[in-house]
């Protein structure tokens, strides 16, 4: 078992501020699952803010529907979707209560429960891979869509958040990965955090528009 980073439970009082600022305190942090199967926990290495009806790339843009709703607050809360047929994603809530803010959770490197988490990525040929994308870290850490509205902070949930006591040293931030500008200008939020030269930070791949078919 790899030795865990120094780390302290994150306070709903610490999530209650815009994904934007969160986003690079949550760098170096734990998140922990307790199963059946045991327990597997991450150290995140990249994340992406989402600032609700202020970003055109975020769920909540258009407002409040049954599909985002746990992102309007309060904070703490694990917000989950699912995308491309596919694969689940995770976020964290932030903000205050009735705002829709969060930071998506997109790679780390597991720090404990390696066995586990092999176990559910049979196919990964290095531990770097395990947690390196949003699709793979909730798929290491066996998040699925019963964990939506999970809550983070409390005693009794399976699942946690802590964060690191020491923040990471070089932080890098860039565009968010697969989301387009506002207005097609060209233009992208600098709103993707990294901890720089990670090995499990994901690929960038810049947003790419769907072709429509030829009648």
């Amino acid at each position: 078992m790899m030795e865990q980073p120094t780390s302290q439970p994150i306070t709903r009082d610490f999530l209650s501020r815009p994904g934007i600022e969160v986003a690079p305190d949550l760098l170096g942090g734990v998140l922990c699952h307790r199963t059946a199967e045991g327990v597997v926990a991450v150290r995140l290495t990249e994340v992406e803010a989402y600032m609700g009806a202020d970003d055109p790339g975020s769920h909540a843009y258009r407002g409040q529907t049954p599909r985002n709703a746990v992102m309007f607050g309060p904070a703490g809360f694990l917000y989950v979707y699912f995308t491309y047929g596919m694969h689940f994603c995770a976020n964290v809530v932030c903000g205050e209560d009735g705002t829709a803010t969060a930071v998506l959770l997109r790679a780390g490197e597991v720090v404990e429960g390696q066995d586990v988490a092999q176990s559910r990525r049979p196919a990964v040929r290095t531990p770097r891979d395990l947690a390196r994308g949003p699709a793979r870290l909730t798929t290491t850490l066996g998040i699925a869509r019963e964990h939506n509205g999970a809550d983070l902070i409390g005693e009794a949930s399976e699942l946690s958040l802590e964060r690191s006591d020491e923040l990471p040293e070089r932080v890098a931030t860039g565009p968010r990965v697969g989301v387009a500008s506002p207005g097609g200008d060209g233009v992208h939020f600098p709103w993707r955090f990294w901890i720089e030269s990670d090995p499990t930070v994901s690929t960038y791949r810049a947003h790419s528009p769907r072709r429509r078919r030829k009648a």
